[in-house]
């Protein structure tokens, strides 16, 4: 009866294990502070990168009548600088103004001047960031006075311009895409070469640890700014090919963390066992060393973009970083900074564009910690 009930059960199936990746992002996924910070990262990154191209405005473009103008959710002019913005145009066309109307989006002026008034001069109005769409509504017989006609042009600046009226946002989202691709551009340099550097000399040990570790400590003693000016030489203002190499030094750090790590792993049980069934040198170090090293890394990495972030802006500032008409969020936080007391958008937006972005890697940097933590599981 027994052997019977079995038979017709069938065979039992066993459940299925999970992989590291599998358990790591079933941990990250019940984090719900790295997680919301995951998506907040996702979207900020989608917005430096398509948010430039769907903005009203170039982050180039300078608009000479809006200077350091406040943010505002309605759009500009308002009402107090249409007649200064038109006695600006009406001054560079050198006529006297006798009155000027508005009747819906388009103003009415009569002018009048000493001399027969040009027509062309309706290019001033055109060329003006208040105005377009100007025309002669009439003209006396002597062509001493004239009413002419201009179209408001509705402007929207959410954040504000800087100190030469550019828009704001534009510039805060090509700033950001700028410094997350620096950031992680010479984040993941330093961290790929960090870690297996570092692993190797760790796991080895011996005399091979010696000697690579003797490599880092010279690294170490060359100095910095001249080694960054070096390869400016080299780069030229190419900050991509730069900030690779820039990656290329910060690894040193990343080398030492990982080699002490890689020390303690090297001694642990599961290390004995694989090389007791054979598994080589390089396997080990791959399939068991790395892995184990990931929760220290992901921790470093996310200190590590900040600090990218900040040493671009720190070499922005010395004129060896990004250059105008481009821009980053340690630039502007930069240019914003002299300005506080008067344009404070200038300082505050782009700080909090920052702030935010840093706060979020750090949430991350902790949820994938604790999901990666081989002792936790």
């Amino acid at each position: 009866m027994t052997d019977a009930a079995l038979d017709t059960n069938g065979p039992t199936e066993l459940p299925g294990g999970r992989s590291l990746w599998s358990d790591a992002w079933a941990r990250m996924r019940a984090n719900r502070a790295a997680m919301a910070s995951l998506i907040f990262l996702v979207l900020m990154t989608v917005a430096c990168i398509v948010g430039p191209w769907l903005v009203p405005h170039n982050y180039t473009t300078i608009y000479a009548d809006y200077v350091r103008t406040p943010p505002s959710l309605t759009a500009y002019p308002k009402a107090d600088m249409v007649e200064s913005a038109l006695n600006d145009v009406l001054r560079r066309m050198r006529v006297e103004p006798g009155g000027w109307t508005q009747e819906g989006d388009r103003v009415f002026v009569e002018v009048t001047s000493g001399r027969a008034i040009d027509e062309r001069n309706l290019r001033y109005l055109e060329r003006s960031d208040t105005f377009h769409d100007a025309r002669v509504e009439s003209r006396a017989d002597d062509g001493l006075a004239m009413v002419m006609s201009a179209a408001i042009k509705q402007q929207y600046f959410l954040l504000g311009t800087d100190n030469v009226g550019r828009d704001l946002l534009s510039r805060t989202l090509m700033a950001g895409r700028i410094s997350l691709s620096i950031g992680l551009l010479a984040g993941m340099t330093a961290v790929v070469i960090g870690v297996l550097y570092g692993a190797t000399a760790g796991f080895l040990g011996g005399r091979t640890d010696e000697i690579m570790m003797r490599i880092v400590d010279v690294l170490y003693s060359l100095p910095f700014i001249f080694f960054v000016i070096m390869l400016v030489v080299f780069f030229g203002r190419n900050f991509v090919l730069m900030f690779l190499a820039v990656g290329a030094v910060l690894w040193l750090d990343m080398a030492r963390i990982v080699r002490g790590q890689a020390l303690s792993i090297r001694r642990q049980e599961y290390i004995q066992a694989a090389e007791a069934l054979g598994v080589t040198q390089t396997g080990i170090l791959l399939r068991h060393v790395v892995p184990n090293l990931l929760g220290p890394v992901v921790i470093y990495m996310t200190l590590l973009v900040p600090h990218v972030i900040i040493l671009e802006s720190f070499l922005s500032f010395l004129g060896l970083g990004v250059q105008e008409p481009m821009t980053s969020w340690g630039v502007l936080i930069s240019a914003g900074a002299k300005n506080i007391g008067s344009a404070n958008w200038l300082l505050v937006f782009p700080a909090l564009f920052l702030v935010s972005t840093l706060f979020a890697l750090n949430f991350v940097g902790d949820g994938l910690r604790d999901a990666l933590d081989p002792k936790d599981r």
